[in-house]
């Protein structure tokens, strides 16, 4: 498969730079003065999930050009390449084949010519067994009793994409189970989640596919020892840990029993590998069930995404408008605002997924770029952020695109509150698009009694330019399997903005560099020793560190 030259240099960039000039001052208020089908004209379905892009700084102008910049880099061609298995994470010389975890198609996957999907399938089959007895107490702690409680020890995509759809899916939940997630290397998050548990009524899944990751062994020996402290003995280890990795003998040194040690493969990046035994926790949590649903649904997006045309394949527009802004109007942002309190930690999973994955300087042929990449992911939930940071969304020097997102029924309907919660997310998108003039302003002032003078003063105060872009993104109810398809959108959304970028978005070679150096450092601070070589700023730090440590 072929990589594009410069983005910059291409037609489509050219006029789509010229056409920013063109309209770039018109406001969006026009647009739909002039075009009462905008909403319809700026609105796709699938999957289950519903998109209205028609807030968006476009014109059916901007989007042909758009289309026509993604077909110039490709990226049909490349999304085919993903779904086929080819290496498109060229660094690694690795696939990403995610997708392969929630394929219930009758396609065979392959990598170096074996079929993946019967062990894809077995690794499936073998949660169910595990999930079956956990959940009806086949499958006990040391003194017999049933487990209540799960801590699943991770971190970046083994807990962040969990941690998500577990909040997500809380309706859902096995009343009997509590599923706590230990990712921080810090002794302050590991004594809060322990001091509530009872070692024999808990279950450890360790989750590291090199069963070597700095912060989450530490956490693990940390939780082994506090299981050995309070009762359990190293004969009972097996009957309290598990663990997804794909390095089994340090995992069976550790005490967990072969058979529960689940597999991770090469072919699956961290952040993408909630759809496979990384999930585990959740699946105890909601049952086998309803994680295929949540499979099911990713299923829906995925064959939406690979065989829709550009023009109606809702990643491939989404992806094309957030390339717009960056690249053309120079945002730097991009706010994450669900309206939803199962799906509050959206905006954190979503950060790793995008600025992990995007978050590039280089070509995937490795040529620095001349144009900007991945934008800083941000948000929060709800009415929250409207008592917070909405304030800069509407009155900033900068403008950051919002996807607003809600589910439009309620699994808890309490008197009208969730009308009011749709009645705040779709004022907000309203209020950022239309804004306030000058002279609605002034006129709101006067109503309050003030005189014309006292207006014209505090007018500016109260202007708000509008036109800021966003995108609402709907669904019936938060359910597996809208989750899963929700998840698997902002995938592929990901995945297709690196394409047209010309990035490996399944890499994170900055994040590598953080372990290496980390390994070093942790050496300086447990030694007194003079002789570090570091920078002057670390060097002065550690210093710091062994005075206050009492070490000096």
């Amino acid at each position: 498969m072929a990589y594009t030259g410069s983005l910059t240099q291409s037609d489509a960039w050219k006029d789509l730079a010229e056409h920013h000039e063109k309209i770039r001052n018109i406001h969006m208020r026009d647009w739909f003065a002039e075009d009462p089908n905008r909403f319809h004209n700026f609105h796709l379905e699938a999957a289950g999930l519903s998109l209205d892009y028609s807030k968006n700084r476009v014109t059916k102008d901007t989007m042909s050009m758009l289309l026509r910049l993604a077909q110039e880099q490709d990226l049909s061609t490349k999304i085919q390449a993903m779904f086929d298995g080819e290496a498109i994470n060229r660094s690694e010389n690795r696939p990403a084949l995610h997708t392969a975890l929630r394929n219930f198609s009758d396609r065979d996957i392959f990598v170096d010519g074996e079929n993946i999907m019967p062990e894809v399938r077995e690794t499936v089959h073998r949660m169910e067994e595990f999930c079956w007895k956990i959940r009806r107490n086949q499958w006990r702690g040391y003194t017999n009793r049933p487990f209540t409680d799960v801590v699943s020890i991770g971190i970046g995509g083994s807990f962040l994409g969990p941690k998500l759809a577990s909040s997500a899916l809380k309706p859902y939940w096995d009343s009997r189970l509590s599923i706590h997630y230990l990712a921080n290397i810090d002794g302050s998050h590991i004594t809060e989640i322990l001091k509530r548990l009872d070692p024999a009524t808990t279950l450890f899944i360790i989750q590291s596919k090199s069963f070597g990751t700095q912060e989450t062994l530490k956490n693990a020996n940390a939780c082994r020892q506090w299981f050995l402290d309070n009762g359990g003995t190293e004969d009972d280890l097996s009957k309290h840990f598990t663990a997804v990795s794909s390095n089994i003998e340090k995992a069976t040194a550790f005490g967990i029993d072969e058979e529960n040690i689940f597999p991770m493969w090469d072919w699956v990046g961290g952040r993408y590998s909630l759809w496979s035994a990384i999930g585990l926790p959740l699946a105890l949590a909601i049952g086998i069930d309803n994680f295929r649903e949540l499979l099911r649904g990713a299923h829906d997006m995925d064959e939406h995404f690979r065989t829709a045309p550009l023009d109606q394949n809702m990643p491939v527009i989404m992806a094309l408008l957030g390339a717009w802004y960056v690249n053309f109007f120079g945002v730097n942002s991009h706010a994450i605002l669900p309206y939803d309190h199962y799906l509050r930690s959206l905006p954190a999973y979503l950060q790793q997924l995008d600025m992990e994955s995007n978050g590039k300087r280089v070509s995937i042929d490795g040529n620095v770029l001349d144009y900007d990449t991945g934008p800083i992911i941000w948000g929060g939930v709800g009415t929250n952020g409207q008592h917070a940071f909405h304030q800069l969304l509407h009155q900033g020097t900068h403008f950051s695109p919002c996807d607003f997102i809600m589910p439009m029924t309620s699994h808890n309907p309490i008197d009208n509150f969730h009308a009011m919660l749709v009645s705040n997310c779709l004022s907000q998108s309203q209020a950022l698009l239309q804004g306030k003039s000058e002279e609605q302003a002034i006129n709101e002032i006067l109503a309050t009694g003030k005189s014309k003078a006292e207006a014209i003063v505090l007018a500016p105060q109260k202007i708000i330019p509008g036109n800021r872009p966003s995108n609402t993104l709907y669904f019936q109810k938060s359910t597996p399997r809208s989750i899963g398809a929700l998840i698997a959108l902002y995938e592929h959304k990901v995945a297709a903005q690196g394409m047209i970028w010309g990035v490996n978005s399944f890499d994170q070679w900055g994040v590598e560099l953080g372990k290496q150096l980390g390994d070093k450092v942790l050496g300086a601070l447990e030694s007194t020793d003079k002789g570090n070589d570091f920078d002057g700023s670390t060097n002065g730090l550690i210093q710091a560190f062994h005075q206050m440590q009492g070490l000096l």
